[in-house]
């Protein structure tokens, strides 16, 4: 049987200082996209939704620092259906929900991360170290044709955001992010290492059968203890996550799930946005076991929601409790 502890170890499996406040830009100014280039663009990430057999393949690779010794590669995987849950032309959200059968041949639906991606965005939701994000100007120079993809972890409070432009280089698609802070995914904060954040680009391409993620990281962190610790790199790592179409798992589950929870989560989302508004950016407690403070909590009442022990109504309110509580 799986649990709800299990689940965030399942999660776990798969997926301080101040930060410098300098900007890292993704190339020089672009011109502003044709209608056809836009839709393009919209085509390639609409193209990420449906159903998927998924490879996580982790490897730190160049060690930055005489002392340390990169952890052998990591191979996981599993199964994923992707939604698109808004689509206002301009803006698109995708939600990733993992799909899990256990040994009981039972299933059970996991949310997973969320993407959002902007048009031309103002603004972009930046991870800041110590469990805070700020709301982060797009330079003006810099908004013309490109896209602001932010990262939202379970429980939809914040992971990362970044921008770039959708391009084409030798027949290949490819969205590629400016330089992006990021707090450590649960697979390595749970083993809390000498590391704390991930400095990174990502990169998004459609392929015949599906679409890769690749990150390309620098794991960072102190090099001392506070107050006088340098931020400093630790190890380059390599991240693809494969995603190919299969629809062989249970994917009535997950689509069963969502219409189930939607409504819960469609206001979870803006009772995050409210309370990142109202701060012009938000801090959260970063936990190593289930990514932020109220990552338990407000998975727990999607469930109770799924299986009628809770009203959506009284979910949304606990929900709005929990988020007004845990940020600062």
């Amino acid at each position: 049987m799986i649990t709800k502890a299990l689940r965030f170890a399942l999660l776990a499996t798969l997926s301080l200082a101040a930060l410098p406040a300098t900007v890292a830009y993704a190339d020089g100014p672009v011109a502003a996209k044709s209608a056809a280039q836009f839709d393009a663009d919209r085509a390639a990430i609409l193209g990420m939704a449906g159903d998927y057999k998924v490879t996580f393949d982790f490897r730190e690779t160049t060690p930055w620092r005489a002392e340390y010794t990169p952890i052998p590669a990591k191979l996981s995987g599993g199964y994923e259906s992707v939604r698109v849950i808004e689509d206002t032309g301009r803006h698109i959200v995708l939600q990733h929900l993992l799909v899990v059968t256990g040994d009981d041949k039972k299933t059970m639906v996991i949310k997973h991360w969320r993407q959002d991606w902007t048009y031309e965005p103002t603004d972009v939701l930046v991870y800041a170290g110590k469990g805070q994000w700020n709301l982060e100007a797009v330079p003006g120079a810099m908004r013309a044709g490109r896209w602001s993809q932010t990262v939202f972890q379970t429980d939809d409070s914040p992971r990362y955001g970044g921008w770039g432009e959708w391009t084409s280089e030798g027949g290949v698609r490819r969205w590629r992010s400016n330089w992006t802070w990021r707090p450590l995914a649960r697979r390595d904060a749970v083993r809390h290492p000498a590391y704390d954040r991930y400095y990174g680009i990502n990169r998004h391409s459609p392929t015949p059968n599906g679409w890769i993620h690749w990150q390309d990281n620098i794991k960072m962190g102190p090099d001392g203890p506070a107050p006088d610790a340098k931020i400093v790199p630790f190890v380059q790592e390599s991240v693809l996550n494969s995603y190919v179409r299969d629809n062989s798992y249970d994917v009535k589950a997950a689509d069963a799930y969502w219409a189930a929870t939607k409504d819960y989560w469609a206001a979870v989302r803006t009772a995050w946005a409210d309370a990142i508004a109202r701060g012009h950016g938000v801090h959260v407690a970063e936990v190593a076991e289930t990514g932020s403070a109220s990552g338990e909590r407000l998975m727990a009442y999607a469930d109770d929601v799924q299986t009628g022990k809770l009203a959506v109504a009284a979910a949304i309110a606990k929900a709005r409790t929990v988020i007004a509580e845990v940020v600062r």
